[in-house]
């Protein structure tokens, strides 16, 4: 549970330890996650309800819906999105919310606090909380499916956990299942780090990967080896369960790693989306994103050096021959680059052409980088 703007630090000192109060207060650093989700939503819905009859949204720890100083969780920002879409009104599908927390109280407050928004939705929007845990709800609602031969409307399922218990990977993966539902995952590598050796954590990371592949790093030495170690697992554990694309990025107060975000989907556009959301979003406050492919290199776009970019289509392409524009965007857009598509032409594309590190051959008549050009990388 987040919000969207910056506040004061908390007193909490474990952001992974569940609080034991019904609200508590605004987590900086989650700030981070939220204005990703906030930017991500705002794209997804148009494209979603444009193209299917029904979309859902699963909170999956939707917490109490506010902070104890009043400032909005992912609940909120999640109908915000719609509230505030300036398309909002030519968004036909019908629109579904689903809020699971396991708190009572948490449940109590959340109802309230979405009932005050209830007015302010359009019709075709239904809202749900459930009282219940995240593996049996969606267990539960993935059985009733198989039972009636259907499939998961497309969904959108932000799991952000207290900890590393209750996201299994066999629900994760049923819900990847669906070819039109992705996941937005909080991983915390430091919890993973931290009680690697406990012999009664071994089963919550049986289940967190879906495999015991994860003790191989248990031996590994203390630092960026083993942290991408357990990365590269878990993005390949996505892969395995369904996920055609796994963005990555993690998020940093000055160089003391706060979490990780895992972003899986079968869309291309999610995928190009998604990073989007997440260049536009960085820096704020003292906290900055970095990528799953730029190493240690601050994501932002005050921050960004085309040349890194440049490198990568040149590794990718300058041994293949001409290219079709669509491959080259395609690649961009993919998870093989921490860029977006709106990185590549104009600002990376139109300065390799002026140093004549690349050719281009263009439709007749046409300028720019059109549909139908080819690109040879020098």
């Amino acid at each position: 549970m987040g919000a969207t703007g910056v506040s004061t630090p908390s007193t909490r000192k474990n952001p992974s330890v569940p609080p034991s109060t019904a609200t508590w207060d605004l987590e900086p650093h989650t700030t981070g996650k939220h204005l990703v989700l906030g930017r991500y939503m705002q794209a997804w819905l148009p494209i979603m309800t444009r193209w299917n009859g029904r979309v859902l949204f699963i909170d999956a720890f939707a917490g109490p819906g506010e902070y104890s100083g009043g400032e909005p969780g992912s609940p909120v920002i999640a109908l915000r999105a719609l509230i505030d879409h300036r398309a909002k009104n030519q968004m036909r599908s019908e629109i579904n919310y689903l809020f699971i927390e396991k708190d009572g109280d948490r449940c109590e407050r959340l109802t309230q606090v979405l009932n005050s928004l209830s007015g302010q939705l359009p019709p075709n929007c239904n809202y749900k909380v459930i009282n219940s845990t995240f593996d049996e709800t969606l267990t539960d609602v993935l059985d009733n499916i198989d039972h009636q031969k259907a499939r998961l409307a497309p969904a959108f399922v932000m799991i952000d956990p207290f900890g590393v218990s209750g996201t299994p990977m066999s629900v994760v993966g049923r819900i990847l299942e669906n070819p039109k539902s992705e996941v937005y995952i909080s991983f915390m590598y430091r919890e993973i780090n931290r009680f690697k050796r406990h012999p009664n954590f071994e089963n919550h990371l049986d289940e967190l990967f879906g495999c015991s592949e994860w003790r191989q790093g248990i031996d590994m030495p203390d630092g960026n080896e083993r942290k991408v170690f357990f990365y590269n697992l878990y993005r390949d554990q996505l892969k395995v369960n369904g996920a055609l694309y796994v963005v990555r990025f993690e998020l940093y107060a000055g160089e003391q790693l706060v979490y990780a975000i895992f972003f899986g989907t079968k869309s291309l556009d999610g995928c190009d989306k998604m990073k989007q959301a997440i260049w536009k979003a960085a820096p704020f406050g003292d906290f900055r994103f970095r990528g799953g492919r730029l190493g240690q290199h601050t994501l932002g776009e005050d921050f960004v050096d085309f040349r890194l970019l440049e490198e990568a289509l040149k590794r990718e392409f300058r041994e293949k021959g001409w290219q079709n524009i669509e491959a080259v965007e395609n690649f961009v857009k993919s998870d093989a680059t921490d860029f977006y598509s709106g990185h590549l032409k104009r600002k990376t594309l139109t300065p390799m052409l002026g140093n004549g590190k690349i050719e281009v051959e263009r439709p007749p008549g046409r300028r720019g980088f059109v549909p139908g050009t080819r690109i040879l990388f020098r």
